[in-house]
């Protein structure tokens, strides 16, 4: 079987302070099933648009950036690509970067989602921002979320039981 070697992409942000903590390299991966009313990326949601990029080449800018603390993948909706950003993440993890990822499903949801790969990425991934946004629950208060019904979950703490976090 061979291994995805490329994502598809709706753009990279190099340094972002907004999708995590302290610099970090966000993916946005393109296409989403979500929807969801407000989105600040609906540019994000069509799966055919977008460009492909290498994860090789991808990895060669994180490197370049020796102020990065870690990486985010967000979108679009990340776990719709499981295969290549675990190829990805695993990379990441390699330099020694910690990994946020961004979804729409929740917790629940991934965790019953047949494909082995999302399995496999929720297991590199330290935190985990879950839920849809909802407009009706935006909140400009809060760290890295938009809507008061997104979690952030700390995926490293337990193997068994992941559980939120305040930041």
């Amino acid at each position: 079987m061979q291994q995805q070697n490329n994502l598809r992409l709706c753009g990279i942000e190099p340094e972002s302070i907004v999708d995590g903590p302290g610099f970090r390299y966000v993916v946005f991966v393109q296409g989403c099933p979500h929807n969801c009313k407000g989105c600040h990326n609906p540019q994000s949601h069509a799966f055919d648009g977008g460009y492909d990029r290498s994860i090789e080449s991808i990895i060669e800018e994180i490197k370049e950036n020796p102020l990065l603390t870690g990486v985010t993948f967000s979108g679009g909706e990340p776990f719709c690509q499981a295969e290549g950003l675990y190829n990805l993440a695993v990379e990441v993890k390699k330099l020694n970067k910690n990994i946020y990822v961004y979804s729409g499903f929740t917790y629940e949801q991934l965790i019953k989602k047949e494909d082995p790969y999302i399995k496999k990425l929720l297991s590199v991934c330290d935190v985990l921002i879950d839920g849809p946004y909802v407009e009706e629950k935006r909140n400009l208060l809060l760290k890295f979320r938009g809507s008061e019904n997104q979690r952030i979950i700390d995926l490293k703490q337990s193997n068994e039981k992941p559980f939120c976090i305040e930041i």
